[in-house]
């Protein structure tokens, strides 16, 4: 008998988005693509976040059918804490983007300890849009950078200048992957964009949360 594969959404708890007055969070797009891939693919999904619980939603379209079944099942309301997760059980994680991401992600011990332990297990580590903002400071036991030599993607300074945050976020996003040792390989904006690179898959924008959801599936059948 072969185990089900099991996968971890990462999630944002930051709500507030720069001194905009305005209210931030995940993305839902970019958690509800992947988890219905990964459960079309018969994977057992799971959802964390940084402080559990009910985290901030961003980006809801509430006309999309894929979106609404998440919400409506995937547990977004209880989400367990990142503190309080055993990542051994996990094959992968994925980090769901949204602004939010860019305050709470690259700093939390919990979800770097989550990442690296799957990834040194043999695992899958992908993010999407704004969640490679949780790959910017993540180490590997041996002190190096996770994306460190790596081709990735991620919000492109050149999208964060169009929606008109360059200035709220605390940093460029390809700016910092640039710092940490990443190769960042843009694509034009809002366009679909994956970058596979062993197994670190990362995806551009929103547009693109399906195809790298589907990108790790393929991933993960090949190890």
């Amino acid at each position: 008998m072969v185990d089900m594969t099991r996968a971890l959404i990462a999630l944002t708890s930051h709500r507030q988005l720069g001194t905009t007055g305005r209210e931030t969070g995940f993305y839902v797009g970019e958690a509800a693509e992947p988890w219905e891939v990964f459960r079309a693919a018969g994977w057992d999904v799971d959802l964390v976040s940084v402080a559990g619980g009910q985290p901030p939603l961003d980006g809801r379209d509430e006309n999309d059918r894929t979106q609404n079944d998440f919400l409506a099942t995937a547990g977004v309301e209880h989400t367990a804490k990142a503190a309080d997760v055993d990542p051994t059980g996990y094959d992968v994680i994925v980090f769901a983007g949204g602004h939010g991401t860019m305050w709470d992600f690259p700093n939390d011990p919990d979800l770097a300890r989550i990442a690296a332990t799957v990834y040194e297990r043999g695992g899958v580590v992908s993010a999407v849009c704004h969640g490679p903002s949780a790959l910017v400071n993540l180490k590997l036991s041996d002190g190096s950078h996770l994306v460190a030599g790596k081709r990735v993607a991620g919000f492109t300074n050149d999208e964060e200048n169009a929606v008109g945050l360059s200035d709220e976020v605390p940093f460029l996003l390809a700016d910092k992957l640039t710092e940490a040792g990443a190769v960042h390989v843009p694509a034009p904006n809002f366009t679909e964009h994956v970058v596979v690179d062993g197994r670190l898959v990362t995806g551009q924008n929103p547009q693109s949360a399906r195809a790298m959801a589907e990108a790790v599936v393929r991933t993960v059948a090949s190890r």
